[in-house]
């Protein structure tokens, strides 16, 4: 699961997440003397509102098993010798 979870992330970060849209509205601005790195910045803009969501549930996944695993490990009476 973590080698996946590295995987996605190392190909995140090269992958272009423009609509449309917004692909036309840069390469109009771009071709109108825009600065070549506003598309890098809506493009790390977009996949940071992408991540974020699936950050947040994971953080809370992380903890809700911990706390559980620590709750179940509680609950086993040893055997006493």
């Amino acid at each position: 699961m973590l080698s996946t979870l590295l995987i996605l992330s190392i190909g995140v970060t090269s992958a272009l997440g423009q609509c449309a849209m917004c692909r036309a509205t840069l390469e109009t601005n771009v071709s109108n003397g825009a600065e070549a790195n506003l598309a890098a910045s809506l493009n790390f803009g977009i996949m940071y509102l992408f991540a974020a969501p699936y950050l947040v549930i994971a953080t809370v996944a992380f903890f809700w098993y911990k706390s559980s695993k620590k709750q179940h490990l509680k609950n086993i009476v040893l055997p006493s010798s």
